[in-house]
């Protein structure tokens, strides 16, 4: 289904609950990935989404319950790094993986993880992938 009107105007109601709380911008940029994709790829939902998350992580990182603004452009993972329809790599799942181990503790810090100063950078990764569920789940009710 389309994330845009025929305005062009982002449909709210279409839009992941993460991106119904994020900027503007992140949700016009998932909402046109995906739309685009859904036309070249014939109406294939699944891989629409792939491509709109794509497209936003590229820009966007997930921060709790919401998507927000990196401050460098580019991959945020593995898979990410690899692209294309088979895609190789494990998924961060929105966290900026790819991101400095100090970017990575000042998200940490904000979503209040415990013991994040002895973390490596993985475990950092790790934490905040499962601080960012909880959060996503906490806030959808």
């Amino acid at each position: 289904m389309p994330k845009t009107t025929a305005r062009g105007d982002v449909e709210q109601s279409e839009l992941p609950s993460t991106l119904q709380r994020s900027e503007e911008k992140a949700q016009r940029t998932f909402a046109e990935a995906h739309d685009a994709a859904l036309e070249q790829y014939d109406g294939d939902e699944q891989r629409a989404y792939r491509v709109a998350y794509a497209a936003l992580k590229h820009s966007y990182e997930k921060v709790g319950d919401h998507w927000e603004a990196k401050a460098r452009r580019g991959p945020s993972d593995e898979r990410a790094e690899h692209g294309g329809p088979d895609a190789r790599g494990e998924t961060a799942e929105g966290v900026d993986a790819n991101a400095s181990k100090e970017h990575l503790l000042g998200i940490a810090r904000r979503l209040d993880i415990s013991g994040r100063s002895r973390m490596t950078k993985g475990e950092l990764v790790e934490a905040i992938k499962k601080r960012n569920r909880r959060e996503s789940a906490r806030a959808r009710g």
